[in-house]
């Protein structure tokens, strides 16, 4: 939200649940309000143009929906749907999340509204961080290469999403006049923005480790799991009641070897030149990865609400 506050263009208001313990930026107006009391919803979305829908993957079933129908009943006319991460094809997605956001959006356009996706591959500092996610635990020097750790995909910075995002929402709806050619919302009408900070793979995330902790392969455990096989294990493990087993899941799905799952790109393009997005720096990335670990991050993500 950052990104949007910094424009000083727009009036910001955080919707948020009554019982949760999450912070904002002290500029945003916040709205506590109660899901199952759709007019709490509706109340705190009036008067807003457009709405950001970010929220866990935990989230009840049919949530997003409830926010959607609150938004149009308050007059919101665009939406960006809860997606910030991987689509490339059905396929991976609907083996990992299900058909759910791609009904979202439906129900965005049949309530009238219209909407725009944001591609952005999985949070890189997160998930080169959480234990596991790219394959990495830093604390413990161990390494997971996902068959042989070349599979390329597109990940993004938190700083380049919110920037992504404040770009989008920022343009005017539509162009001036037959001969405005500049880029306009419409362009994005009812359509996902693809934007990725780097395109690497495990490989090359390891190299940029070793250079930021100062450490060579000797001082790090690395060992080598089929891909697919971790997938299986892993949803054997998430339908036996496992909540944790989700995340392997969701990550192993998109390092699928020759399937170019995760590399969006390939398949759809970047809009970073078009939104002007900033290049970034590998190892600066990583070195606040690092440090998002030191932080305790982890050990209060749970707790997030």
């Amino acid at each position: 939200m950052s990104a949007l506050v910094e424009r000083n263009e727009c009036n910001i208001t955080a919707i948020s649940r009554t019982d949760s313990k999450g912070s904002f930026h002290k500029d945003i107006k916040i709205a506590r309000v109660d899901y199952e009391k759709p007019d709490t919803l509706v109340a705190a979305l009036q008067g807003h143009d457009a709405l950001i829908i970010t929220m866990s993957v935990f989230a009840p079933p049919g949530t997003q929906a409830k926010i959607i129908r609150a938004a149009a009943a308050a007059g919101v006319t665009w939406i960006m749907p809860n997606e910030f991460g991987m689509y490339n094809t059905d396929e991976a997605q609907n083996d990992t999340i299900g058909p759910g956001k791609a009904e979202d959006r439906a129900l965005i356009e049949s309530s009238g509204m219209s909407w725009t996706g944001l591609t952005c591959g999985f949070w890189y500092e997160h998930s080169l961080s959480g234990p596991g996610l790219y394959g990495f635990d830093i604390a413990k020097r161990e390494v997971e290469f996902f068959d042989e750790g070349t599979q390329q995909i597109n990940t993004s910075t938190w700083p380049l999403v919110g920037r992504a995002v404040a770009e989008i929402l920022s343009l005017p709806i539509l162009p001036y006049d037959e001969r405005d050619k500049s880029l306009t919302l419409w362009h994005y009408h009812n359509c996902m923005a693809y934007v990725s900070s780097f395109t690497l793979s495990q490989r090359d995330m390891f190299e940029s480790l070793k250079h930021e902790t100062n450490t060579t392969d000797d001082d790090w455990d690395v060992f080598s799991t089929p891909a697919k096989e971790r997938y299986e294990k892993a949803k054997k493990a998430m339908k036996s009641g496992r909540r944790d087993a989700f995340a392997k899941v969701l990550y192993t799905r998109y390092f699928f070897p020759g399937e170019d799952a995760g590399l969006f790109e390939k398949g759809h393009g970047l809009d970073n030149e078009l939104l002007g997005l900033p290049k970034q720096n590998l190892d600066a990335a990583t070195q606040a990865a690092i440090k998002l670990g030191e932080s305790g991050y982890w050990s209060k993500y749970g707790q997030r609400g």
